[in-house]
């Protein structure tokens, strides 16, 4: 009831009047949509538009995120292997609407994962389905990255706390694929690889840290970073890039944590409290340096995103197309 609720809510545009897309980055998107499942992925990846931008023209496969694209393609195409026909503009309106539904579901395995409670599921679903600002960025024809990146986001967050609960590799290997999905969905998905390593490293600070934790982040950590570099928009931002750089810090941290531990259960307590103290000063310095090279050199550096975040400011300043789109 609470997905044909979410679903329902989300289509009156249709209902009242038609089955279209709206919105300048929607038209957008479909209209790259409709080029893949046209043409295929091999030259969707090397379409070099002439009437985007125009007349500078745009390279489309490596300047956008082509989750969304993909997601509405593999639809079309595998209705089409079932003999069921449906036009790639209906797709693309009601996949956002269709896609609630799914995150409805995901919230709800969420929700029970981390509490354990039927009750909390329920009213979390129904939150996610009925809640204005996810309902604004999905309503039907509006065929943006939201669209199915809402779910990505949410199932992914699911999939972690499942892994952190079993210490399973399928579980962390499961999680790892979802992120994947997101980071090719949605640039959202610098928040999913910063809150995940702050978890990591508040369960440290908690001292509720254990060997099932160690397993899921390091499979994540390690496949995802890989993962990420396959988007062609992403490729070595995954590494150089200060949104990621949380990720790499806490790896490090995580299994210098490890170490310590074992350290302690295998020294004299007074050889431990030396050695930790070099090991702290040694560890600090590096980590200073490292970060004020590697930002003066310009080796990484902080986006436009991440920078709006810090202040306000920046965008009116700086980036007026951030500044002036509502959803940022």
């Amino acid at each position: 009831m609470i997905c044909i609720l979410a679903f329902l809510v989300r289509i009156f545009s249709v209902i009242r009047f038609e089955s279209v897309i709206h919105e300048f980055d929607p038209w957008f998107n479909y209209r790259t949509t409709k080029f893949l499942t046209e043409k295929g992925w091999y030259n969707f990846w090397n379409w070099y538009d002439s009437e985007s931008w125009y007349p500078l023209g745009r390279v489309i496969g490596g300047t956008i995120y082509p989750g969304l694209m993909g997601t509405a393609a593999s639809i079309k195409w595998s209705l089409d292997a079932l003999a069921l026909p449906m036009d790639i503009r209906n797709i693309c309106v009601f996949l956002a609407p269709a896609f609630s539904g799914v995150t409805a579901i995901s919230t709800y395995f969420f929700t029970k994962e981390a509490t354990n409670k039927t009750e909390a599921a329920l009213l979390s679903a129904l939150f996610i389905a009925i809640v204005p600002s996810y309902i604004s960025r999905s309503v039907a024809g509006s065929y943006d990255n939201e669209a199915v990146a809402i779910f990505a986001l949410v199932n992914t967050f699911y999939l972690w706390i499942k892994a952190c609960n079993t210490g399973s590799i399928l579980w962390s290997v499961a999680c790892t694929l979802q992120y994947f999905y997101m980071v090719a969905a949605w640039g959202g998905y610098s928040f999913i690889i910063n809150l995940i390593p702050i978890f990591v490293v508040c369960i440290m600070f908690a001292n509720k840290f254990n060997m099932k934790i160690y397993i899921a982040y390091s499979v994540f950590y390690v496949m995802g970073t890989m993962l990420a570099m396959t988007i062609p928009f992403v490729t070595f931002n995954a590494i150089k890039s200060s949104e990621h750089l949380a990720s790499h810090c806490v790896f490090f941290v995580m299994n210098a944590y490890v170490m310590v531990e074992w350290l302690r259960e295998n020294l004299p307590a007074q050889q431990f409290a030396g050695l930790i103290r070099v090991g702290m000063a040694v560890s600090l310095l590096s980590f200073v340096f490292a970060f004020v090279f590697l930002t003066f050199s310009g080796n990484t550096k902080w986006s436009g995103r991440s920078m709006t975040l810090l202040d306000p400011s920046y965008a009116r300043k700086y980036i007026p197309i951030i500044a002036s789109v509502s959803e940022h």
